[in-house]
């Protein structure tokens, strides 16, 4: 009896030794994420990213030219790139990106065309086109045109391995054509989750990260590429001069001046006390990386080189920071994207995440969308706007408008099936029973492509792909987190920025499943648990469990290295919110001056037009006579008409939404009016 029980014994020792190292490998497993740097020989298939490249060089050359056919939106993607073409405001281009379904990576180098007369997606293949990759970076070209696009990454399906790009590539818009840049001398080495934007015949491109083989480094570094003579410049700071900390995943939007950057993600080392107080009364201390969202603003002040400098000189540079933006999004939120549009940045979204434990991240996604005055440093919430409804005797005359129009639309159709049956030989008598449907090719595209509007901003996420074309918001895309799974949104939607009067979808379609690759460890490891029930009730409880780990990071792998990527383009995680510290002292700006009370000041409800009509005479006086002509002269009025509309556009929009809620409607001016000239009450109906 005492044999079996010895054997009993070591039978269950074996059987505990089998669990653990089945536990281990499927730790190991677990842990073939995107936190894996290249070099790792952990991945399943074992996989050469140098051959898979070459592979789609090749299948890519087999491309003898250019074509664009009509095609479905699309696939799901994040980390992708969407702009508006610089040449053709009914165009937006989108490309590249990734898909990662929870067990595998996809990465793409599709590039789609939407046009948005028409309604339609096109998507371009060419002989050039660069290898697939997400997290890149792109922008107009300034005064140059075109569209430049600089770096991003690639990795292995299972993405034990890494790849960063240094190429440079710039796309015609017109003929679609990609050409990849070999610039004069050195240029930026590779990285991902990095910014550019234009400065009239200059490319800015600032920050992001590398993956090396210990860690991820984030980086500060400036390059500026001169389009009119082919070549890289990585200015030099004077010593001792400021600038921004080292991130990924910000803000960069062009400006008269140069550049302006706000936010941004990044890590930071920091002292963390780990383990229990020895007897000593002492706690070890080690360093580890703290997750920062950046929440500081930069201004980047570019100079062009002097005409005695040589041709292909670098431009003068210096960082100006400035104070925290006044009313930003609170709480700080990290992957909040951002487009320019007329002097100011739109934001949408982003995440905020809250580090309750060592097992997970409780995080609070948002879908409301921001205005950032660049020039005042300055954000505003934008709301969508309902039609005002009509009171009882306005809608009345609305309803009898609509009806002498339907009473006139059938008196048309029935003159136009009377002369149809006169051609046709027949008599009036007949005419009602002939159809007046017309062919599908017959109507106009506008007709078509008139989608309802929605009231409601698009779900909550965060790195969704935002462009600006013709005062109109595209929202394309986007990632939503619950619990451990990520979905990647399909969808596109449409904005008014000038009305604010809705939300129209694009294309819509659910997201994809979520396939995770522990759906079936776990399972097993609920087995290996309810074995170890029975053999605790029989042989007694088992020997200590060994020490757990101390967790460092509470972001797995793949989410601690996603969180540099993104648009404009964007990225997929940014998941922490950790203030960073406050410098002791640093350098205010002067302060803007106060504007001219003597220039002419938008009214609520006011559109551009009218505000241009009732103060045009006040800016002609404005500008000085001499050789300019009359249609000159009028052509710059309305353009510092337009500039102090859109610059006053939040405040105006603030106050219509008071007087709206006050039940004030339209506001006119007592001497427009008429009959305002007497006192009293007179002016105050």
């Amino acid at each position: 009896m005492g044999k079996d029980k010895k054997a009993k014994q070591v039978e269950k020792k074996i059987r505990v030794a089998e669990k653990a190292n089945k536990k281990a490998a499927q730790k190991e497993k677990k842990g073939k994420t995107k936190g894996r740097r290249p070099g790792d020989e952990s991945d399943a298939e074992d996989i050469d990213l140098d051959a898979v490249l070459e592979e789609y060089a090749r299948q890519q050359a087999q491309f003898l030219k250019v074509t664009e056919v009509v095609s479905d939106p699309p696939s799901p993607r994040s980390s992708s790139t969407l702009v508006g073409s610089p040449s053709n405001s009914n165009e937006l281009f989108l490309f590249g990106g990734e898909l990662f379904d929870g067990a595998v990576a996809k990465f793409y180098n599709d590039l789609y065309v939407y046009l948005v007369d028409k309604d339609e997606w096109r998507v371009v293949t060419s002989p050039n086109t660069p290898l697939p990759r997400s997290g890149h970076a792109w922008c107009r070209g300034g005064n140059d045109g075109g569209i430049y696009l600089f770096g991003g990454e690639f990795s292995s399906p299972k993405q034990g391995t890494f790849y960063h790009y240094n190429d440079f590539w710039r796309l015609d818009p017109g003929s679609r054509e990609w050409t990849r840049i070999e610039s004069k001398g050195k240029g930026p080495p590779a990285r991902s989750g990095h910014r550019m934007t234009y400065h009239k015949n200059f490319i800015l491109l600032y920050g992001g990260f590398q993956d090396t083989s210990q860690q991820t480094k984030y980086l500060s570094d400036l390059w500026i590429y001169d389009c009119a003579n082919y070549i890289w410049h990585n200015p030099t700071l004077p010593p001792h001069s400021q600038q921004p900390d080292a991130r990924s995943s910000f803000s960069f939007l062009p400006n008269e001046g140069g550049a302006v950057i706000f936010g941004g993600y990044s890590r930071v080392k920091a002292t963390a006390t780990v383990g229990k107080q020895t007897r000593g009364g002492g706690q070890a201390q080690r360093t580890v990386l703290k997750p920062v969202v950046h929440q500081d603003t930069w201004f980047l002040r570019v100079s062009q080189p002097t005409a005695t400098t040589s041709s292909g000189s670098a431009p003068t540079i210096r960082w100006e920071r400035r104070k925290r933006p006044a009313n930003a999004p609170n709480p700080p939120r990290a992957g909040a994207t951002m487009a320019f549009h007329r002097g100011r940045g739109i934001a949408f979204g982003g995440v905020h995440d809250v580090e309750e434990s060592e097992e997970g991240i409780d995080s609070e996604f948002f879908n409301a969308l921001f205005a950032w005055g660049t020039e005042r440093n300055r954000f505003f919430q934008l709301t969508l706007r309902r039609p005002r409804t009509l009171n009882a005797k306005k809608q009345q005359v609305s309803d009898r408008v609509a009806g002498k129009r339907e009473r006139g639309k059938a008196d048309e159709d029935e003159l136009l099936r009377n002369l149809a049956a006169l051609e046709a030989g027949g008599s009036v008598a007949n005419a009602q029973s002939i159809s007046l449907t017309k062919n599908p090719e017959d109507i106009e595209p506008s007709a078509k492509t008139v989608k309802e509007k929605i009231f409601e901003m698009p779900h909550q996420r965060f790195n969704a792909q935002l462009a600006v074309q013709d005062d109109v918001l595209y929202i394309y895309g986007g990632t939503f987190e619950k619990g451990d799974r990520e979905f990647t949104f399909d969808e596109m939607w449409a904005i008014d920025l000038d009305k604010l009067d809705g939300v129209r979808e694009i294309f819509r379609h659910e997201p994809g499943n979520w396939v995770g690759s522990e759906d079936g460890d776990s399972e097993d490891e609920d087995e290996d648990e309810d074995e170890d029930d029975e053999d605790e009730e029989e042989d007694g409880p088992d020997p200590e469990p060994e020490e757990k780990p101390i967790f460092v990071s509470k972001d797995t792998p793949r989410k601690a290295r996603r969180k540099g990527k993104a648009p404009d383009t964007p990225s997929l995680t940014t998941l922490s919110t950790s203030e960073p510290p406050e410098p002791v002292e640093f350098l205010e700006p002067e302060p803007e001056p106060e504007p001219d009370p003597s220039l002419p000041h938008p009214r609520p409800f006011e559109a551009l037009r009218d505000f241009y009509a009732r103060t045009s005479a006040q800016w002609l006086s404005l500008l000085p006579i001499g050789k300019s002509s009359t249609k000159e002269l009028r052509t710059e009025a309305f353009r510092l008409a337009e500039d102090k509309w859109w610059d006053c556009r939040e405040e105006i929009r603030a106050l219509e939404d008071e007087q709206e809620d006050a039940g004030i409607g339209e506001v006119v001016g007592i001497g427009e009016r008429g009959g305002g000239e007497g006192g009293g009450a007179g002016r105050r109906r």
